[in-house]
């Protein structure tokens, strides 16, 4: 059972156990949610896991450079969450981002290109598997350094009440960057201005190929939120509905009375940290791995929409293909887009050019 903090206003936090709904069955576990909403975040995930094993052999055999993280276990912490946001709602992230650029609503096509390091893609080519950004979309980015995205997502929930707006940002992070400065800082700033964020610590358990339990005092990443009297809650992320149930409870806090949130959503990545380390061998087991595998957050979701009566094999098989078909076609769409013109490389380096304040980097003589 999932286990909630809520801070009483006069610097105490009270715990409280969720209860569990008093509807029948299995279906108490889908959030009130019908048949066609449940089938679109089953899509959502398997076009992220489609998407990532296309982005992993085109890594293996050189059409992808760089470094490339994959979030191949990981699909139910963003696609609950973004079940209880809306499309003008902030994400930003690290750089583990690929599904959750794709499930904020940036095409296959330009994210793959982003991939490829090519111009149509979402970046413009420039920032690869690690910088995914859409203004468009609300997607604030994927960022390279740890911990780098949490400032910037508590400056967003600044800016969010300063206009006053009905809306609340996400920032998604890893465990490890739960030790850096930046993440407390963050923290203390957002509760002590009352910030519509939600802090969602995806602890897959290893930073890198360090067990967290080897780099923390306190495992309970959650509790940390106590020192600040934010609200706090620590949800099953190998469970869709459990992950949009607890982030949907943070969302409407966040909505009505601007308060953040640190969400500790424990789950578990199938894959090396990146493309450059083993999967197993090294710092988990073989046997680890394949026991976690049987906790597949889409199997899981699969067999629960299927005990419901929600799905049936036939549905399947056509949604599956239907992702694959999309997942071929952005292939095809970032090897024919063409390489980013060299003289983009001094775009978009500045936001606009200053009397006094710009340094002129590429060689080029200030007019006038």
């Amino acid at each position: 059972m999932a286990e909630t903090t809520t801070a009483d206003g006069k610097g105490a936090a009270k715990r409280k156990q969720a209860q569990p709904s008093q509807t029948n069955g299995r279906l108490a576990q889908f959030g009130g949610f019908g048949r066609a909403e449940l089938h679109h975040m089953l899509r959502q995930m398997l076009l992220g896991r489609r998407f990532e094993e296309k982005a992993a052999e085109a890594y293996a055999i050189g059409k992808i450079g760089g470094f490339c993280h994959l979030y191949i276990g990981q699909e139910a912490v963003t696609i609950g969450a973004y079940a209880a946001l809306t499309p003008e709602d902030y994400v930003l992230t690290a750089y583990r981002e690929h599904v959750q650029a794709l499930a904020k609503g940036i095409s296959p096509r330009a994210v793959m290109a982003e991939l490829y390091g090519r111009r149509d893609g979402c970046s413009g080519g420039k920032g690869g598997s690690m910088h995914l950004y859409s203004a468009e979309h609300n997607f604030l980015g994927g960022w390279g350094i740890v911990g780098g995205q949490i400032p910037l997502a508590t400056g967003v929930g600044f800016a969010i009440k300063y206009r006053g707006q009905d809306r609340v940002c996400v920032c998604f992070m890893g465990e490890a960057a739960v030790n850096q400065g930046a993440f407390h800082e963050s923290l203390n700033m957002a509760a002590l201005w009352k910030l519509p964020v939600i802090f969602i610590v995806e602890n897959n358990r290893f930073g890198m190929g360090t067990a967290w339990e080897r780099a923390s005092s306190l495992y309970d990443i959650a509790q940390k939120a106590h020192a600040y009297d934010m609200p706090s809650a620590v949800a099953d992320g190998m469970d869709v509905i459990a992950m949009y149930e607890m982030v949907k409870e943070a969302v409407d806090r966040a909505r009505s009375d601007k308060v953040p949130t640190l969400i500790e959503a424990r789950c578990y990545r199938f894959v090396g940290h990146s493309m450059s380390d083993p999967v197993h061998g090294v710092y988990r087991t073989k046997e680890e791995v394949e026991g976690q595998k049987a906790r597949d957050p889409i199997r899981r979701f699969i067999e629960d929409l299927k005990d419901a009566g929600l799905v049936t094999e036939a549905e399947l098989k056509a949604m599956d293909d239907e992702v694959q078909a999309e997942v071929a076609d952005a292939a095809q769409f970032a090897e024919a887009s063409p390489d980013p013109e060299p003289g983009a490389l001094y775009e978009h380096v500045y936001s606009q050019i200053n009397e006094h304040g710009r340094l002129f980097f590429d060689g080029r003589e200030k007019d006038g």
